[in-house]
Parts: C-alpha cells; structure tokens; sequence
C-alpha cells in the first residue's frame, strides 16, 4: 500500500514555493493541497510560467504607441506598424536553466518557440538573434554549454531556413552554472493579414493537429 506524502511548507519550499505562497494556496483552496495540487501550483507559480518576479520590472517598459498595433500581453507577440501597410513582429524567449541542464534542446526549442509564436500570428519570420551569458571559458562545463547553446540555436535556424543576423555573448563568473539564454525572431506581415488567437460563433469546428502524446 503506497504511504500517504505529508503535504506541508516545507515540502512547498522543496517545490520552489514561498511560505506565504502556500499559505494563499490554502486560502484559495480552502483547504490544505494534495501532493497533486501543489505540484501543479508550484509548475504555474514558477517564475519560468508566471513572471512572478519580473512582472513588476516589465511594466515599467513602455508599452503603448500610435505604432502598436499588438501590445504587450495581447497575443503571443508584439506588432508594430513600420508604414506602408507592414508590420514588425517580434518575440523573445529565455531558456536558462534548460540550457544548464541540456543546451542543445533547450538553445533549439527557444528558437522553435519563437519561431511558433511568430507564424501563428500571421507573420513571416526573417531574422534571428541572441543574447547569451555563461561562466568562465576556464571552466570545461561552460565550453560544454557554450559550444552547445551554439549549436542548438543554429541547428533550428538553419533547419527553418531562417538568417541569424546578429547576437552577443558574455562570460563572468557570476554565470557559472546559471547561463541566461535568449533568443530573439522577428517577422514581417501585412497589417491585413494579422491573426488573433480568438474565435466567435456557435458550432464553430476544433481542429487538434499534431503528433500523439501522452
């Protein structure tokens, strides 16, 4: 018979989970989480999900203009009118702590995002960039990940058939094991041809593509 897990603060803090976020838990909840539940909070509550952190530096960002034709939050990227009926969009990604863990598919799959959240928008992807930070080249694990980080995000590029156009990267040891890994797709659409990600009607027909999962 499996043994019941004791659910409490200090298995939330294991989960990446503050006190007080557990103490909301329960509040929202009216009751103490199982296992499940908190595992799923602590997934939706992470910084990589929510921004719970950096929510509040982003909004200092300005975000509205006569140019803006998609803000911030409104879809899965930005849009902005550059004249003559064309509009930039655009998107960054960070994929940190994957790119600590495996730097190949993490570089990849940041470009592939991207990529994805540009063409569901209606746009063209043009152009790929990135901004990178690791450790000391002194240290083997950091020319591991570096090399890596590389070769992931040219892999997908190349794969999309997509121009790399630019990109930068520092080393410090205040990186060491902790490497920000962001990476930047910018397409261009005609302003007629943007696609909002919102439907209206009643028996409109649900369209799953994609492999099986599970």
């Amino acid at each position: 018979m499996a043994t019941a897990i004791n659910v409490n603060v200090n298995l939330a803090k294991e989960m990446g989970l503050t006190e007080d976020e557990f103490n909301e838990i329960k509040r929202l909840l009216g009751r103490e989480p199982n296992f499940t539940e908190l595992g799923v909070f602590s997934a939706m509550w992470s910084e990589h999900c929510s921004y719970k952190n950096s929510r509040a530096l982003f909004s200092l960002f300005p975000t509205k203009g006569r140019q803006v034709l998609v803000g911030a939050g409104e879809e899965n990227s930005g849009i902005v009118d550059i004249g003559d009926g064309l509009g930039v969009a655009f998107k960054i990604e960070s994929h940190n702590h994957p790119s600590a863990v495996e730097p190949f598919e993490a570089s990849a799959t940041g470009i592939g995002g991207c990529l994805r959240d540009i063409f569901t928008i209606g746009a063209r992807p043009v152009a790929v960039l990135g901004a990178l930070r690791f450790g000391s080249l002194n240290n083997d694990r950091v020319k591991f990940l570096y090399k890596e980080v590389i070769r992931g995000l040219a892999h997908y590029a190349n794969t999309a058939e997509i121009n790399a156009v630019g990109g930068e990267a520092y080393f410090d040891e205040s990186y060491e094991g902790n490497p920000l890994v962001n990476a930047f797709v910018v397409g261009v659409v005609e302003n007629k041809d943007i696609v909002r990600g919102e439907a209206s009607g009643i028996g409109n027909p649900v369209y799953y593509i994609g492999g099986d999962t599970g």
